[in-house]
């Protein structure tokens, strides 16, 4: 087996440092604003850019090192959070991202954008439902919560696309 590209580990251990990031703060930072009005717990871009960063991840390393990768950040979640969001932060964690590796690894086959929106579309609902109730038992931030992680999804694809446009200018 080859060993990844240093792009590949780079990509998973900010993968896997976006956890704590998130926790982190929400923990200092409260809620933040998500766009149209709404808010939303801070680390809600985090949580969006872990959705893509696993999904680019699971091109540059492959599947184990992604399921791997999921265990770990589960576990950090647990560790790092404030003792009120580690439950919640875990288990949205796991359960969402497991959810999104699920979605993506067949619609992989269609395209890389396709397999991206729809895994995070499915990720960042659970996470958002998951989370909000274990920690707040309230869904009062669930339209921040889908809203900002749908900025960071959005915003990862449109950067993709002018990367692979890019990449076929200069061939």
């Amino acid at each position: 087996m080859n060993a990844p590209a240093p792009a590949g580990i780079a990509t998973l251990i900010a993968y896997i440092a976006t956890i704590p990031a998130a926790n982190l703060a929400v923990t200092h930072f409260g809620a933040v604003p998500a766009g149209f009005g709404y808010a939303a717990p801070a680390g809600v871009y985090m949580v969006g850019l872990a959705l893509v960063l696993r999904d680019l991840a699971r091109e540059a390393v492959g599947r184990g090192a992604v399921l791997a990768a999921i265990a770990i950040g589960t576990v950090l979640s647990y560790l790092l959070a404030d003792p009120s969001l580690a439950i919640a932060s875990a288990v949205a964690f796991a359960v969402a991202e497991t959810m999104d590796f699920v979605v993506y690894e067949p619609l992989r086959q269609r395209g890389l954008l396709i397999a991206m929106l729809a895994s995070n579309a499915v990720g960042l609902l659970a996470d958002s439902l998951l989370f909000l109730k274990l920690a707040f038992n309230s869904y009062e931030y669930l339209p921040g919560q889908i809203l900002g992680k749908t900025w960071m999804t959005f915003a990862a694809v449109a950067a993709l696309t002018l990367l692979r446009r890019r990449k076929r200018a200069a061939a």
